[in-house]
């Protein structure tokens, strides 16, 4: 499966926004989806990830209820949408697939190219 992310941009702090990870290749809801973010010179962290039917749900402590996790399989799109960003949230963020919603970046299979956010203060 092929995967694109799109959505990013420069933001203020506060603000909201809407990453998408789209498919192409193979049948999104054949997946599970997860975000990862890296900011620079930092290691990739796991944001969130949603199960192929979208019945569960995970995040990072860091995000929990800030953001949300949200799949249209119908589309072949998982959304991540930021609300009350921060510039700690600054990153290249990253959509993978996998077979399971895992939280280690390692056992996801394909991953997209990212696409960079970046929250001014």
């Amino acid at each position: 499966v092929q995967l694109v992310e799109s959505g990013g941009g420069l933001v203020q702090a506060g603000d909201s926004l809407t990453l998408s990870c789209t498919a192409s290749g193979r049948t999104l809801s054949d997946y599970s989806i997860g975000w990862f973010r890296q900011a620079p010179g930092k290691e990739r962290l796991f944001v969130s990830t949603i199960s192929q039917t979208g019945d569960s749900t995970y995040y990072a402590r860091a995000v929990k209820g800030r953001f949300t996790i949200s799949r249209d399989n119908a589309k072949n799109t998982v959304f991540l949408r930021m609300k009350t960003v921060v510039p700690e949230d600054t990153a290249t963020y990253y959509c993978a697939a996998g077979q399971r919603p895992y939280g280690d970046d390692r056992l996801y299979d394909s991953w997209g190219q990212g696409t960079q956010v970046t929250v001014s203060s």
